[in-house]
C-alpha cells in the first residue's frame, strides 16, 4: 500500500529487489565460507580452542564476567550523568535568552566535534596532573569523563530534534491557557517528545556501552574487550575469544533495544489513550490539515 512516505513497488521493482536480495545472500555466503575456511586452516575451529568457554569456569569468573561488569559499570555511570546533562543542554539550546542559548550551543558544538578518544586521553592526563585519583580508578574516571562530555552533547541534539518534531499547535494551545515557557517545556513538550526521542536515545546508549572498549584498548580499563588479551595469552585462542566477546555484546545490546522497544510501545499506547499527540503520529496528519510540524519557540 502506498503512503505519503512510501510507494508500493511495481512488478519490475519487486523483481529487482528479489535479484538484489539473492545476490547479497550469495555474496555473504561466499564471504562466510572463505572466513570459516581461513579459520579452519589456522586451526581456529578446533575443539580445544572453544572448549575453555564450556569446560573451564575460570574463563568466565576471572575474565569475562568481571570484564562485563566493568563495561556495564562504566557505561551506567556515563549514562546516569550524560542523560540529565544532555537534557539540560538541549533545553538550553531552545532558550529564548541569548546569554543561555549561545554558550550552551558553543559547548555542544565543541564537544560533539571532538573524538571521544581525545576526550578520554584529556581526562586521563587531567587526573594524573591535577587530581588525587588513584591509579586503579583513573582509567574508569577518564573513560566516564570522555563518554559524558561527548555523549551529553549528542543527547542535547537529540532532545532538540525531539522537541522540534512536535506539532506547533501543542505550544500554541499551552500558551492559550496561560502557561509559561518553563511550564510548557516541562509539562507539555518534553513528556510528549520522550517517545520521539527514545529510539535515538537507545542507539546512543548502545554507543556509550560499546565505546567503553576504547578505554580498555588505550587507557587500560579492565572492561570486556580487554579481557581478550588475557584469555588469548592463557589459551592461545584469539579468534574464538573475540567471537564469544562479540556475542556477549550482541546479547547485552539486544536486551537493551528490546526493552526500549517495549517501553516505547507502552508510552505510545498510554499517550494515545489520553489523546496526546506523539511525534510518530505527526506523519499521519494530512499535509493540508491544520496541524503542522514547527519549532518550539
Amino acid at each position: 500500500m502506498s503512503s505519503v512516505l512510501y510507494d508500493t513497488p511495481g512488478p519490475k521493482a519487486r523483481a529487482r529487489n528479489w535479484i538484489y536480495t539473492a545476490v547479497f545472500v550469495v555474496v555473504v555466503g561466499l564471504v562466510l565460507w572463505w572466513v570459516l575456511g581461513a579459520m579452519a586452516d589456522k586451526g581456529q575451529l578446533d575443539a580445544d580452542k572453544w572448549s575453555p568457554f564450556v569446560t573451564d569456569d575460570q574463563v568466565w569468573t576471572t575474565y569475562l564476567l568481571p570484564g562485563l561488569g566493568e563495561t556495564l559499570k562504566a557505561g551506567l555511570i556515563a549514562v546516569v550523568i550524560a542523560l540529565p546533562l544532555g537534557a539540560l543542554l538541549g533545553i538550553g539550546r531552545l532558550s529564548d535568552h541569548r546569554w543561555i542559548r549561545i554558550p550552551v550551543g558553543a559547548w555542544v558544538e565543541f564537544f560533539r566535534a571532538i573524538p571521544v578518544l581525545m576526550l578520554m586521553l584529556f581526562g586521563s592526563a587531567l587526573y594524573v596532573r591535577y587530581s588525587a585519583v588513584s591509579s586503579e580508578l583513573r582509567p574508569l574516571y577518564a573513560v566516564v569523563t570522555g563518554l559524558v562530555l561527548y555523549n551529553s552533547a549528542v543527547i542535547a541534539e537529540i532532545v532538540v530534534a525531539g522537541i522540534k518534531s512536535l506539532p506547533r499547535g501543542q505550544t500554541d494551545a499551552a500558551k492559550a491557557i496561560g502557561m509559561r515557557k518553563g511550564q510548557i517545556m516541562a509539562y507539555v513538550l518534553i513528556p510528549q517528545a520522550v517517545t520521539a526521542m527514545l529510539p535515538a536515545l537507545v542507539s546512543q546508549l548502545v554507543v556509550i556501552l560499546k565505546d567503553t572498549a576504547i578505554g580498555g584498548a588505550v587507557l587500560g580499563l579492565a572492561e570486556l574487550l580487554s579481557m581478550n588479551r588475557q584469555i588469548s595469552a592463557n589459551y592461545s585462542n584469539t579468534i574464538p575469544t573475540l567471537v564469544v566477546i562479540a556475542l556477549i555484546y550482541i546479547v547485552v545490546n539486544f536486551a537493551l533495544t528490546t526493552f526500549a522497544s517495549w517501553l516505547e510501545g507502552r508510552l505510545r499506547k498510554s499517550k494515545k489513550g489520553t489523546g496526546a499527540v506523539v511525534a510518530g503520529d505527526v506523519a499521519e496528519v494530512d499535509a493540508g490539515g491544520a496541524a503542522g510540524v514547527g519549532e518550539a519557540p
